[in-house]
């Protein structure tokens, strides 16, 4: 299927409580969220699959896919678009072969050496990072910042979205570097006007 990673949004169920994961995803793809993945490590699969199921009915009549974190199981009993997977995941040869050759698959890259060795055959986009450090995800990896970002971006052969840390006003650094376009998590996920938050993330023209 076609996708856009423009602005990708990748939830946090922690920081999305106060105003509603489901509302949040919402108001934000109103506002200008072109993909979303589904990102729970504290959820049971069943608790996240009834979540994935929601989300994809809110989705519904969009342009804007689903896809799930790591749970496999996850993204096929509740009908998503598709898997993100990280170094030490689900492998995508399993994710492939499980959701089919219409499925998207999402590989998380943090070195020019993962990039080398990725399955290029089997994916759909590279996520790379994180550009900076992040509270959002404790265990990252170091850090690449925008000229690692420019350099790892050049060498893919996939479509690709920088992720870490970035914020509203690091767009215009993020599509300069060469990417397709910038995951966010607390940058959307907390913030008390979800539709507003992302509505600050415009493509610059370069």
């Amino acid at each position: 299927m076609h996708f856009d990673l423009s602005l990708y949004l990748v939830t946090d169920a922690r920081l999305c409580q106060p105003y509603g994961l489901e509302r949040t995803v919402v108001e934000a793809v109103e506002g200008g969220v072109s993909f979303v993945q589904l990102r729970d490590k504290q959820a049971s699969d069943a608790d996240m699959i009834k979540q994935a199921k929601r989300l994809k009915a809110a989705l519904a009549g969009s342009s804007v896919p689903l896809v799930i974190n790591d749970r496999l199981v996850v993204a096929l009993e509740s009908g998503a678009d598709g898997l993100h997977v990280g170094q030490s995941d689900t492998a995508a040869q399993q994710a492939r072969t499980a959701m089919g050759p219409d499925a998207i698959i999402g590989l998380s890259i943090n070195t020019l050496a993962q990039l080398q060795a990725a399955p290029v055959e089997l994916l759909d986009y590279v996520g790379l990072g994180p550009v900076f450090a992040t509270q959002s995800k404790r265990d990252h990896a170091l850090p690449i910042g925008f000229e690692g970002l420019a350099q790892l971006a050049a060498a893919s052969p996939l479509p690709s979205v920088a992720i870490g840390g970035l914020k509203a006003d690091h767009s215009e650094q993020v599509f300069r570097a060469g990417t397709n376009g910038l995951a966010v998590i607390s940058a959307i996920c907390g913030q008390p006007a979800p539709y507003q938050a992302a509505r600050l993330f415009t493509r610059p023209s370069l």
